[in-house]
């Protein structure tokens, strides 16, 4: 079984070499529309195309859900994207917050913080800044940040209950996150899983729905919303490479299933050390 720390350092390459590709590129890669597959899908991301602030070159299409879509960003706030990538979610969040407000982005790869830091500088914006961190350990002080938002990222970290310890501590009392993550409903069967691995990676460190929502909560978090959800398809001519076709009609009718979905909680007004940490 890979330890913690290898499964970073593969996830630090993986996004080192993502960083140097486009959009299209990263698609058919980890968290994007798929690939080596007849059939088109958009398994994964959403469309940011139409959302006020979207800059293309910071959309990598590494997502899979629209976050800052749902997270009540106002005017003024202090926003906090937590893997984030080229920039894309923190450019859009800077709409959102005007020039009062400030942005930070905070992503585990080098390479990422490089690329968007130089398109942060094309736009000529001073209040977004990029911190190269580990979320499980984020570069930011207590109770700082009024929203938090992350897009198919907890997926790849190893201790997630370590990362919602972690935007408890960062969120200032009363704020809230929304975040977009790939979960699983049911257990999949090894020949569906390897199916899913190859077709989209995100799904390697993918937990249980419920045990996702558990942890929220286990942390502290108040008024847990579930503001959109949808499957994760994978085309049948990539299962039938693992699967025979009865396999794949029982499979489908199983109810058991890769999800995407945006989940929403607010810390509360008043807190008390609810987790190890949370008041440091």
């Amino acid at each position: 079984m890979e330890t913690s720390e290898q499964i970073k350092d593969m996830v630090r390459q993986k996004y080192s070499e993502i960083a140097l590709h486009d959009k299209e590129t990263n698609q058919s890669s980890c968290c994007g529309s798929g690939c080596c597959s007849e059939e088109v899908y958009n398994i994964m991301s959403d469309d940011y195309t139409q959302m006020e602030g979207y800059n293309p070159d910071a959309d990598l299409g590494l997502g899979c859900g629209l976050p800052t879509q749902f997270a009540q960003i106002k005017k003024g706030d202090v926003v906090i994207d937590l893997g984030s990538g080229a920039g894309n979610d923190c450019f859009i969040a800077r709409n959102e917050i005007g020039d009062t407000g400030k942005v930070i982005g905070i992503d585990f790869t080098p390479a990422m913080i490089d690329k968007a830091r130089a398109n942060a500088e094309k736009l000529n914006f001073h209040n977004v800044e990029f911190r190269q961190g580990d979320i499980e350990k984020m570069p930011v002080t207590a109770n700082i940040a009024d929203v938090i938002v992350s897009n198919c990222v907890l997926n790849l970290v190893p201790n997630k209950y370590g990362v919602f310890q972690e935007i408890y501590r960062v969120l200032k009392p009363g704020g809230h996150f929304s975040i977009s993550d790939i979960v699983l409903k049911g257990e999949l069967p090894e020949k569906i899983q390897q199916a899913a691995e190859m077709y989209a990676g995100c799904v390697a460190g993918a937990i249980q729905k419920s045990e996702y929502l558990d942890l929220i909560e286990a942390t502290g978090f108040k008024a847990i919303t579930l503001q959109k959800e949808k499957p994760i398809i994978v085309p049948d001519d990539i299962l039938a490479q693992y699967l025979s076709p009865e396999e794949i009609s029982v499979f489908k009718q199983s109810g058991t299933g890769i999800y995407s979905i945006t989940v929403y909680a607010e810390k509360p007004e008043q807190t008390t050390c609810c987790a190890p940490g949370c008041c440091n």
